[in-house]
């Protein structure tokens, strides 16, 4: 019974890259331990995953308890093979949110929510294919976020199946210890399918959908530690999480990535494909986006420009004409400056255009201390500064507090 509360218990958790340096927040050997071996970890391909206070307890006992002897003995395939298994991991996290606002009209904001739980279990079998399952809960919204298999045998082609984050974008695949600010640019949220402008899509969907996807890394840089090429390419549905095929048009996904130096990756991104409301309205998406990051010393530059061509489903007419541009497009730039073993500062630049004019501009101006004074429990206070257009009251502030938790 015991075991069973302790497995209820075990939660997913999202590893925070980071630089060598004594300043470093987040730098661990569980940290080094759990990135892929066979990823370069510059690469932002998928989320990372580091198992909390609780969890690292749960981990050792059944690792412990498992019979690893097989690990050593001449590997073989078969439907009743049952060696060959990792111990599987489990850890999870919460986020805990306050936000205020002056907006006119809202204000005071939300007040305290919760931005999400999360639970996962990962592993090995067969050595060679990795899996991932991860839960998530908003409030009462409980949903399957990830399930995937993937084989990596080899870092320069790897095959992954199932439920995951889409190849567009770099800050899409971060997850929230990563990000540094208290939300994902809109450009990620909008134009990475994370609460697509499109409408209607599951604003569940946390950038991720349903498909398949090769990747892999190439020309490795002598022992450095780190290749020069990365790259992905996906098929997906195109309807978000744990939604099927709803238009039998697939989505193709995928970006080339280069790192002329350590930490240093420039990266291209492209997308087209069609989704399908409820209603019965189809769109298309047709997205590319350029993006660049460089991390060293702790310190972090990140930039992204994203583009789209596709109407909304709301721009679709009883006359069956459409309304509005077809277009969209957004950026931002985020830099992340250490100052003690503690305290890291973020500050963001983030702008979306929802018609891709002037007209349409909501750019908001961000200051995020991350105050992490354990591995596993930060606080994050932010102040936002909204220059929004499409309101009559175009200026407004914002304070949000969060508290992130491993366990």
């Amino acid at each position: 019974m015991k075991k069973k509360v302790l497995t209820l218990l075990a939660a997913m958790s999202l590893l925070p890259a980071a630089a060598d340096t004594s300043y470093s927040m987040h730098v661990s050997n569980e940290v080094a331990e759990e990135q892929t071996s066979s990823s370069d970890p510059a690469f932002t391909s998928d989320e990372k995953l580091e198992e909390g206070f609780i969890t690292h307890y749960l981990n050792e006992a059944i690792a412990a308890g498992m019979n690893t002897a097989a690990e050593k003995k001449e590997m073989s395939y078969g439907r009743h093979i049952t060696d060959y298994a990792s111990a599987p991991k489990f850890g999870g996290y919460f986020v805990g949110k306050y936000t205020y606002t002056n907006q006119d009209g809202k204000h005071t904001g939300d007040g305290f929510t919760q931005r999400y739980t999360r639970l996962y279990v990962s592993g090995t079998i067969l050595r060679d294919f990795a899996y991932r399952i991860q839960m998530q809960t908003n409030n009462e919204k409980f949903h399957m976020k990830d399930y995937f298999i993937e084989w990596q045998k080899y870092k320069e082609f790897r095959v992954k199946f199932g439920q995951y984050k889409r190849a567009f974008g770099l800050e899409n695949p971060m997850n929230p210890w990563d990000v540094g600010t208290g939300d994902y640019s809109q450009m990620t949220k909008k134009l990475a399918g994370m609460n697509d402008f499109i409408g209607d899509e599951p604003s569940t969907s946390g950038g991720r959908d349903q498909g398949l996807q090769i990747q892999g890394d190439l020309f490795p840089v002598g022992k450095t530690g780190y290749s020069l090429l990365h790259y992905q390419l996906m098929v997906a549905n195109g309807q978000g999480v744990n939604r099927s095929d709803a238009n039998s048009h697939k989505d193709v996904i995928g970006t080339v990535q280069l790192q002329p130096l350590k930490g240093l990756v420039i990266g291209a991104f492209g997308w087209t494909g069609r989704y399908t409301a409820a209603s019965g309205v189809t769109v298309s998406r047709n997205r590319y986006m350029l993006s660049a990051k460089y991390e060293a010393n702790d310190f972090t530059v990140r930039a992204e420009y994203a583009h789209s061509t596709g109407h909304k489903v709301s721009d679709y007419q009883s006359d069956g004409t459409w309304a509005g541009t077809g277009r969209a497009d957004a950026w931002y730039a985020t830099v992340g400056i250490p100052c003690t073993p503690w305290l890291k500062t973020y500050l963001k630049y983030d702008a979306y255009r929802d018609d891709a004019t002037w007209g349409t501009t909501k750019t908001i101006y961000s200051v995020a201390p991350n105050i992490q004074i354990h591995k596993n429990l930060m606080f994050q206070p932010q102040f936002n500064y909204v220059h929004d257009r499409n309101l009559a009251k175009s200026n407004y502030c914002e304070l949000w507090l969060e508290t992130y938790v491993r366990f």
